[in-house]
């Protein structure tokens, strides 16, 4: 393709070129006048050349121009020449310049503080590329990615625009959110992973708060004028064997209903925790020892895999015996007869492993209420949930495989 400035010379050399030999021959006979005609043309090379000059300087001046800014280079800027046509160009120039500077400026702060943002989130953020592999990560979200193995498929399975939430091992509980944005024309779907297992745990505890308060304060309402009648009666009454050890009976039961609501209003009332530094090998072996004549009686033994120097935590002594004598007895409960609860700790978490039959359903674990025993009462691991997050501390319960389930409590960072 033939250059602008190439054309105009083209067309200037082959006007000139004509006029000259049109000259030759009208006015060769007449030497004055093909003087001053060649001098006239001479003179009008001469104008088209400065012409050229003018011209060709604002598209060399405007090509650098358009260099810099295929460059990125926001910086180049040209001094006024003068001329005003010349200096109306240079002056549209450079306010495009400082214009497309101060944008970049301005966008440059807004992805460093977007970044910034994104590594510091606590919300997990996946960003994927346009096959829907993972592209990009932020902290939380690589933490999530390792620590629960689900994940990337359930990332996967959703579509743009839809949400679900995820329960890991019936404790924490993460809602997934998959939205898209357009990128060069074509739309990528980022992930976020957000963690909902305080508000759930807060709403939950207020439902069953709220129950057992009011199955209390029915209860004991009614166990305290039967236990008064049943005690009267009893006293007042000459009664034959039957009709007394009746109720007897409905005495006892009583009692152990009465006992029954105060288990679950302990969860409800249960206080913040009195910290103190305490060795939590000594309140295992502590707790272990408590129990020692129960787990002989189903031939359980405990091992323990502790190291030889205190493991010191701060806690509630008295809320952490109430905790291990659940999971021991969960443990206990799981072996049947026959089987170990191996004890092991070092300065970040404690792991108890048992030979039971392992989980049937982990989403339900934690849950208020939920038993696989016929006669359980469902409160011994929320209990255990309740003392551990009042501490600060997170934990698991998994099966690793045949004779191989853990509850794992992490106290340290």
């Amino acid at each position: 393709m033939i250059k602008l400035r190439t054309k105009y010379l083209l067309f200037v050399i082959i006007l000139h070129g004509v006029a000259l030999t049109l000259t030759y021959f009208i006015f060769r006979e007449n030497r004055w006048l093909f003087l001053v005609s060649e001098v006239f043309i001479g003179f009008s090379l001469w104008v088209s050349w400065r012409l050229y000059r003018q011209l060709i300087a604002p598209l060399k001046m405007l090509m650098q121009g358009v260099e810099a800014i295929r460059d990125k280079d926001f910086n180049v800027k040209f001094l006024p020449t003068g001329k005003y046509e010349m200096d109306q160009l240079i002056s549209v120039y450079n306010q495009m310049l400082d214009q497309l500077r101060e944008e970049r400026t301005l966008q440059e702060q807004q992805h460093f503080f977007l970044e910034k943002l994104i590594q510091t989130s606590p919300t997990g953020i996946i960003i994927l590329d346009y096959d829907g592999n993972i592209q990009q990560t932020n902290p939380r979200a690589q933490w999530l990615l390792q620590n629960i193995p689900t994940l990337l498929n359930d990332v996967q399975a959703l579509g743009s625009g839809e949400s679900k939430s995820l329960s890991v091992n019936g404790v924490n509980t993460y809602k997934l959110q998959k939205s898209h944005f357009i990128d060069r024309g074509f739309p990528r779907h980022f992930v976020m992973v957000e963690e909902l297992t305080a508000e759930i745990l807060a709403a939950e505890k207020n439902v069953y708060g709220k129950v057992i308060r009011m199955m209390a304060h029915e209860v004991n309402n009614t166990i305290g004028p039967v236990n008064s009648i049943i005690a009267s009666t009893l006293k007042m009454q000459p009664l034959d064997g039957q009709h007394r050890g009746a109720l007897e009976v409905a005495t006892e039961r009583n009692q152990h209903l009465n006992r029954f609501m105060r288990n679950f209003a302990d969860l409800v009332k249960l206080p913040p925790p009195d910290r103190k530094r305490i060795d939590l090998v000594a309140l295992v072996r502590r707790v272990t020892g408590l129990m020692e004549l129960q787990a002989a009686e189903k031939e359980i033994r405990f091992e323990f895999g502790f190291p030889a120097q205190p493991v010191w935590v701060s806690a509630d002594a008295q809320q952490l015996e109430q905790a291990f004598i659940n999971i021991i007895k969960n443990s206990m409960e799981a072996i049947g007869k026959g089987g170990h609860i191996r004890f092991g700790a070092d300065g970040r978490e404690l792991v108890i492993t048992d030979s039971g039959c392992g989980i049937q359903d982990p989403s339900s674990l934690f849950s208020p209420f939920y038993s696989t025993k016929p006669d359980g009462q469902g409160i011994g691991l929320t209990l255990v949930r309740e003392i551990l997050l009042h501490h600060g501390w997170s934990f698991s319960l998994k099966t690793y495989g045949e004779k191989d389930t853990r509850f794992t409590i992490r106290y340290g960072q």
